[in-house]
């Protein structure tokens, strides 16, 4: 299956999604978030992934669904690694197919990690093909049918998050004072403090908010910052200092555990794409 590679890149035809095409054999995605959901097809060897407390297997052939927001892990499932091709939609886009489908109100959640779908799997790579052949109308076409596809037929719940008031102003007070303080934010007693609890309280409701405790979160957050940063044009060093690494090179690790891709290859391919409107070279 070769060496690692990866390509991590946007497609002007399809707003507001990521894609990356991959194969890993020895790197690991620490415990990490999206805003976005998940839809991952497998197309050789088995990724294995810590998600909702337990352990998911996903071999070839399979799709990866995951929610906005949940913790997850990623690594490879067996000596050779794992490849995929992999799309991250934005929540408003598949509550809006979820809406057309006459779906309940609220955001889907899918009940199973790991589908063995042929259908969405060979929809998922097909928007990948049509993308990068430049494509549009083709490329839409397959995200949308893809998105139905997984509501349709896998979507089981409502992502609902059941917090006590308190708990909840408390968490979302905490996060925007993080967010708002990324070059020197305040240690946890601090934070605590700030909003009118103790320090274990805030962990618990913060935990059960967003997935991750304080720190954990502000890492996450600064690294989408970055990527914000670094699609408007501002190069790595820069970006790593404005959110509050302590240089390039960490916030390289960081990104790359989280996002599976250097934020120089990353920019890379956004500038290529911006510039030329079409898709960036595979790395």
């Amino acid at each position: 299956m070769g060496e690692e590679r990866a390509h991590y890149w946007q497609h002007p035809a399809l707003p507001g999604v990521d894609l990356l095409r991959a194969h890993y054999v020895h790197h690991t995605f620490g415990k990490h978030t999206h805003d976005t959901y998940v839809l991952a097809a497998i197309t050789e060897g088995v990724e294995a992934f810590q998600y909702r407390g337990a352990l998911e297997i996903a071999p070839a052939g399979s799709v990866a669904l995951v929610e906005p927001d949940r913790v997850h892990t990623g690594h490879a499932g067996e000596p050779d690694g794992w490849s995929y091709q992999v799309l991250y939609p934005s929540a408003e886009q598949v509550v809006a197919v979820a809406a057309e489908l006459g779906a309940t109100p609220g955001a889907p959640g899918f009940g199973t990690a790991v589908v063995h779908d042929d259908e969405l799997a060979r929809l998922v790579l097909r928007t990948h093909l049509a993308a990068e052949q430049n494509q549009a109308l083709a490329a839409g076409t397959f995200l949308r049918l893809a998105l139905a596809r997984a509501v349709r037929l896998h979507s089981s719940q409502r992502l609902v998050r059941d917090l006590p008031a308190a708990g909840r102003d408390a968490a979302r007070t905490a996060r925007d004072l993080l967010a708002s303080g990324l070059e020197a934010p305040p240690t946890l007693e601090q934070l605590a403090a700030a909003v009118g609890t103790g320090p274990f309280p805030l962990l618990r409701a913060f935990r059960e908010a967003y997935g991750l405790p304080p720190h954990a979160w502000l890492t996450q957050y600064r690294v989408r910052t970055a990527r914000t940063m670094l699609d408007a044009g501002v190069a790595p060093a820069d970006a790593a200092v404005a959110v509050g690494f302590v240089d390039q090179a960490h916030l390289t690790r960081h990104f790359r555990r989280i996002v599976g891709v250097p934020p120089g290859a990353y920019r890379r391919a956004r500038k290529n794409v911006q510039e030329t409107g079409g898709p960036a070279p595979a790395a």
